[in-house]
């Protein structure tokens, strides 16, 4: 879950909606992708897996499944095909508490699941992105919503800036 927000930006909504069906890790030699829905705003966007998200979808995969085989429950019986719900399939409502025992056992405090939405918009930015970028790969349908990460483009341009400051002053002294 927590790769899912901070690398590809899901909102808990769509962590807890996500299907196997919605995930193809083969994609384009094994890089693999995923596929995202929000009911709130009817948004659907889709991209390629970040290879330590589809490790850990994998790894949990194994574990359901493995758990699945000690109880002797085939395929057909499952209640649903949602990648975070019980052994039996049955989708999982919220993660609150399991979040906040996660983030007490990390050493944070105040720090909540969407915060890592910001995570992912951050670093796209602070990676080259820019707002229109990272309004599409995050979901928005408005990028007045984005517009709140400009102050990181900002932040960007300027060492874009000293980067090219330091180039032409290599250039003068050859």
């Amino acid at each position: 879950m927590i790769y899912l927000g901070a690398e590809h930006g899901a909102s808990k909504q769509e962590v807890l909606s996500l299907k196997w069906s919605d995930i193809n890790f083969d994609f384009n030699d094994g890089i693999g992708l995923i596929r995202f829905y929000r009911t709130k705003n009817g948004m659907e966007r889709t991209e390629t897996l970040m290879p330590r998200t589809k490790e850990a979808l994998l790894s949990w995969k194994n574990h359901l499944e493995n758990r699945r085989k000690k109880v002797g429950l085939l395929p057909n019986q499952l209640k649903s095909d949602n990648v975070f719900c019980s052994t039996d399939g049955k989708p999982l409502k919220r993660f609150d508490k399991s979040w906040r025992t996660s983030i007490k056992t990390a050493g944070f405090e105040g720090f909540h699941f969407h915060d890592l939405r910001h995570t992912f918009a951050s670093n796209l930015i602070l990676s080259g992105s820019d707002i229109k970028d990272v309004k599409e790969m995050i979901g928005h349908s408005d990028i007045s919503m984005t517009d709140r990460y400009s102050h990181l483009t900002t932040a960007y341009k300027f060492i874009r800036q000293q980067k090219l400051a330091e180039h032409y002053s290599a250039e003068s002294v050859t």
